[in-house]
């Protein structure tokens, strides 16, 4: 949200949600065993090697480090497909759902419980605008 929420900014939300989950994903600590560190694949490979290529790498890769907006493919092949930045990734990301999104139904007994909230508010600011 920008100046106090009169500025609503939808790809700053996702952005911010993938954000957020990364934080999430951090704190609930990230697995450190000899699979994850890949012992075996760096017995294998060697000192002074190519690891970003290999299978391990790529595997922990995605389950680890997923932000949907970014975009790390090579400068030539991100031009190719449009150049788009993380914003209108994300604007776009923001119209399909906003075009698409079918919300789920407000339970009944909610529904009825946040009508009588309102009417009860109403009928407290009319008094008081009556006062007045």
């Amino acid at each position: 949200m920008l100046e106090l929420g009169v500025t609503f900014d939808y790809s700053q939300l996702l952005i911010g949600s993938d954000i957020a989950e990364m934080i999430l994903y951090s704190l609930k600590g990230i697995p450190v065993t000899d699979e994850t560190l890949a012992v075996e694949d760096i017995k294998q490979v060697g000192s002074f090697k190519d690891f970003l290529t290999h299978k391990s790498t790529m595997k922990y890769l995605r389950s680890q480090s997923f932000a949907p907006y970014s975009d790390r493919r090579m400068r030539h092949n991100w031009l190719k497909d449009g150049g788009k930045d993380m914003t209108q990734r994300a604007l776009e990301k923001a119209r399909v759902i906003l075009n698409t999104h079918k919300p789920l139904p407000i339970p009944e007994d909610a529904r009825k419980a946040i009508r009588e909230l309102i009417n009860r508010e109403e009928k407290v600011r009319n008094l008081n605008l009556s006062a007045a």
